[in-house]
């Protein structure tokens, strides 16, 4: 089972949609902002990525963080923060069985299902 992990409104996403759907890979797109993301979904990401691979540092969301919460920045802070801005991950989230891959580019995405 493959799952994309985003938000509808992003252009990367879109990308990602088309680029599976053109190549028929077979999905489920999970919407964190229609279909959640709660702290037992974030740990099961945080199992076999790094936060800090998670953050999404050039994102609007980041740059809206206090100085203060900028700097004291840890797995345990950024939980919370993830789950209330959902858009500070880094955006497409693809998961295929225990693999995982951030971001988009087309090449990565062949790559990663061997087309």
């Amino acid at each position: 089972m493959t799952t994309l992990y985003g938000i509808s409104n992003c252009d990367t996403i879109k990308k990602a949609q088309k680029w599976l759907k053109t190549n028929n890979v077979t999905y489920t797109f999970h919407d964190y902002r229609k279909d959640g993301l709660d702290e037992a979904l974030l740990k099961q990401f945080l199992k076999d990525i790094d936060w800090t691979d998670l953050l999404n540092k050039r994102s609007t969301s980041f740059r809206n963080l206090s100085t203060e919460q900028k700097e004291n920045l840890s797995e345990e802070s950024i939980i919370p923060l993830f789950i209330e801005l959902p858009t500070l991950i880094k955006r497409p989230l693809l998961i295929n069985k225990q693999n995982h891959l951030l971001g988009f580019k087309a090449e990565n995405y062949q790559s990663f299902f061997d087309i």
